[in-house]
């Protein structure tokens, strides 16, 4: 199995040294077997969920579990971004496991790493959850050997999201299918967009880097090449370089709200008409709903540049330097139930990794009020049916999308020049050793 190289667990982890996160899998000294770690039927035991974002957790869906299972207690720690969640795993993992929760959520993008640390996590294989997932999601999170590294709790078709009362505004078609008839590639996303800017005073969308986020999921072998994991020389990838310049290019900048997501500006600016539109993978809307509070324009539009795309999809693991692993496979294991995963999208919008939820009459008829009563259930189906490409993303894929990112965040943030910012990129991606 090929190894991730020492420089990007320290990078991934943060500015601090760290150790080669594979010598310190340690099933011997980190963790316990099942056995071991099960708690006796009638003792007391708590059980910690780390997530990030929204999972649709809630005390009272905890309430549900803790009452069928007297014993358990349940804490979850939420972080506020996906990256501060990464950066607190992978820096624990790195010094032996010490400290993470007995159930960690990582995104569908951290993966690949942490395939190469297998003996850090407990397999979650099991025939009672077999047939749940498509023969993707488990795929993902399958060794080699068999072994499970996570349960799906969703997946990210995309969609627009969109301000129809800002588009009715700046005298543009505002109707869901209207706008869905006007943004069938990337060309006439970014046209329409200079239409509303010229009319309007609000920006086109949020973020340069969200919006290459969305580009590059359409891409089948972004950064390295499928046959062996091995990274392509950024000095080479044309393709990339064709993504990055048509993002820090002077049009599509011009339509830009220049706002890092997650951040207090970003949050700000839905309730100061910041922004028209947002690539917006079903998740995406309990963030909106969460900071848009009152604002009634919002809807979603059944398309999305380009054809179709996933942004995102998550997995709950377990540590295996858990004290109570067997208690917390079970709890990971009923979090991603149909049944729970069908209550977490009517709550948040995540859409289901889990097939029958998904064909789900309470799915498929389910509508977003604050979208303006949205048909949300049957968008994101039509969505994920649309998606054509499974970008494959190896064990390298996170520290160059994140080198290409930053490249995009210095022409957006810090006003470098395009072609200046494409050199420190290619500089940094040297210094990665891949």
């Amino acid at each position: 199995m090929r190894k991730t190289s020492s420089k990007m667990w320290a990078a991934a982890a943060g500015a601090a040294s760290i150790a080669l996160l594979a010598t310190a899998c340690s099933s011997g000294d980190g963790g316990s077997s099942d056995d071991e770690s099960s708690a006796s039927s009638d003792e007391k035991i708590t059980l910690t969920v780390a997530t990030f974002n929204d999972f649709g957790y809630s005390d009272e869906l905890f309430a549900e579990y803790t009452k069928d299972h007297p014993n358990v207690t349940v804490k979850q720690t939420k972080a506020a971004k996906s990256e501060d969640a990464r950066t607190n795993l992978t820096t624990k993992l790195a010094a032996g496991g010490e400290g993470l929760a007995d159930i960690e959520a990582i995104e569908i993008d951290w993966l690949p790493e942490l395939r190469q640390a297998p003996d850090e996590f407990v397999d979650l294989a099991d025939p009672a959850v077999e047939g749940r997932w498509s023969d993707a999601v488990v795929g993902n999170a399958t060794l080699d050997d068999g072994k499970l590294l996570g349960y799906g709790t969703d997946t990210g078709p995309e969609a627009i999201c969109y301000r129809q009362d800002l588009f009715e505004a700046a005298g543009l078609p505002s109707d869901p299918d209207a706008v869905a008839a006007e943004v069938g590639t990337w060309d006439d996303y970014f046209a329409l967009g200079t239409k509303f800017v010229n009319a309007s005073d609000s920006a086109w969308f949020d973020s340069g880097v969200a919006t290459y986020q969305g580009m590059i999921n359409q891409v089948k072998a972004a950064y390295e090449n499928p046959d062996d994991g091995t990274a392509t020389d950024l000095a080479d990838n044309a393709e990339i370089q064709k993504l990055y310049d048509k993002v820090t290019s002077p049009e599509v900048q011009a339509l830009s709200a220049k706002l890092d997501q997650w951040t207090g500006d970003w949050d700000a600016a839905f309730q100061s008409n910041g922004f028209a539109t947002m690539l917006c993978p079903s998740w995406m809307t309990g963030p909106i709903e969460e900071r848009a509070g009152g604002v009634t324009g919002w809807n979603i539009a059944n398309a999305f540049p380009g054809g179709g795309g996933n942004w995102g999809g998550s997995y709950l693991t377990v540590p295996a330097s858990g004290k109570h692993t067997a208690e917390a496979k079970e709890l990971a294991a009923w979090l991603t139930s149909p049944e729970i995963q069908t209550k977490a999208f009517i709550k948040t919008g995540n859409f289901p990794s889990q097939l029958e939820a998904q064909k789900s009459d309470e799915v498929q008829s389910a509508t977003a009020p604050f979208f303006n009563d949205a048909p949300k259930g049957a968008i994101f189906t039509d969505r994920i049916a649309a998606i054509d490409v499974i970008p494959f993303k190896g064990p390298n894929y996170f520290s160059v999308h994140q080198t290409v990112q930053d490249g995009i965040k210095r022409v957006e943030y810090e006003n470098v020049d395009p072609a200046t910012s494409w050199q420190t990129v290619l500089s940094d991606f040297s210094a990665l050793g891949l």
